[in-house]
């Protein structure tokens, strides 16, 4: 009997853990779609000679991303630091162009 919980739970965990694997894969998909979009906006700011830091858009940034983790239930210190390192890493990229 113990065994054959055992083995349905690692069955189930399994099933959860393909979740989160397909979900991580959208989320690196998505990720690298942003720092295209951000590749450019770092190119049209060197082009425009602008600062690759735009703290009012960081700001606005994040009263959206805590608004949204808010309804959605997430914790808000979570998302708003995977955007702080989202926003370090293209911020560097720029600093590069």
């Amino acid at each position: 009997r113990y065994l054959l919980e055992l083995a349905k739970t690692m069955d189930q965990l399994k099933i959860l853990r393909d979740k989160i694997d397909q979900l991580d894969e959208s989320l690196i998909h998505t990720l690298a779609m942003r720092f295209e979009i951000t590749n450019e906006i770092g190119k049209l700011k060197k082009a425009k000679n602008l600062l690759p830091v735009d703290s009012l858009r960081e700001q606005q940034q994040a009263e959206k991303i805590s608004a949204i983790a808010k309804k959605l239930g997430l914790r808000e210190n979570v998302a708003l630091a995977v955007l702080r390192v989202i926003i370090d890493a293209v911020v560097e990229e720029h600093k590069k162009i």
